[in-house]
Formats: structure tokens, sequence, C-alpha cells
């Protein structure tokens, strides 16, 4: 199992890093489509859901904004940051099998263990997806945790 550990409030400076990488997998796809609800479409099978979603122009820009909290509570600041607010550009879609490189850097450390991230996501071709800024609250406690490993998960599409 993995560990994951915080970088606490006093540990962040300025211009720190931290990337996150995670592939967008039919999968993936057909989870981020059941639980987001918003989508309507006959089946929870990827041609329907990419009926729904794609089009030429189009693609899952969403799920990439989605990789950009799961970096921060995952990799930097960690388990115990709090996601206030965030500002985001989509510049491109998101296609299925893109591989995206969220990279998270400190901007601007305020008071109350406030953050200021800018926040860059890019595909596997090095092309911006989405860019731009987020504020988090920094832990103030170290907090070490075991990455549990997702259930199986079995989606019906039976009415």
């Amino acid at each position: 199992m993995r560990v994951l550990e915080n970088i606490i409030y006093d540990e962040l400076q300025e211009n720190d890093y931290a990337t996150f990488t995670k592939t967008l997998s039919e999968e993936s796809l057909i989870l981020f489509a059941a639980s987001s609800e918003h989508i309507t479409f006959s089946g929870l099978d990827i041609q329907s859901i990419q009926k729904a979603v794609y089009r030429e122009d189009i693609g899952y820009g969403m799920w990439a904004s989605s990789l950009i909290s799961n970096a921060f509570s995952k990799v930097m600041p960690g388990p115990g940051s709090i996601y206030l607010e965030q500002n985001l550009k989509f510049s491109l879609p998101v296609k299925l099998g893109d591989t995206l490189t969220v990279k998270l850097i400190v901007k601007e450390k305020q008071a109350n263990h406030r953050v200021i991230f800018i926040c860059e996501v890019d595909n596997q071709e090095g092309e911006s997806i989405v860019s731009g800024e987020a504020k988090i609250i920094a832990p103030s406690d170290k907090i070490s945790l075991e990455q549990e490993t997702l259930p199986l998960m079995n989606i019906n599409t039976t009415k």
C-alpha cells in the first residue's frame, strides 16, 4: 500500500511544485459520467457516453479538472487540505486514452494557512488542456495515511 503524507503550510515555499498523472480509461469515464449524473444517455456503455459527451470539438474537461482536486488531496499539500476556490480555463478537449499530467505550483502563501496554487494540466503531447489557479487551506499538522485500493465497481444499467 502507498502511504500519503502531507506537506504542511510551514513547509510550503513559493515555486514549490508537484505533479500527478492519470490516463482517461473507459472505466474512469463511465464512473465519472455515472457519478456526475449530468449527462443524459441511453446506457452506461462507452459508445453511449461518447455520443453524449463527445463531439469532434468537445472533450471531458471536468474529468481533467477533477484531477487537480485529486492532486491536492494526494500529492501537495496532501491529506488534510481543504479546497476553497478555483478559476480554470479549458483550452483543448480531453480524449479517451489521453494521459494528463497535473502540475501544482505554489504561487503565494497567505494568512490563515491559505495558499494560492497555479494549476496546469497537460496531455501526453505537452499541450495545455486546463490552466488556472486554486486556493487551498494547507494543513497545519502532519498526516500520514495508507492509500486504500478502491473496491471493484459494478454498474448495473438495467432499470
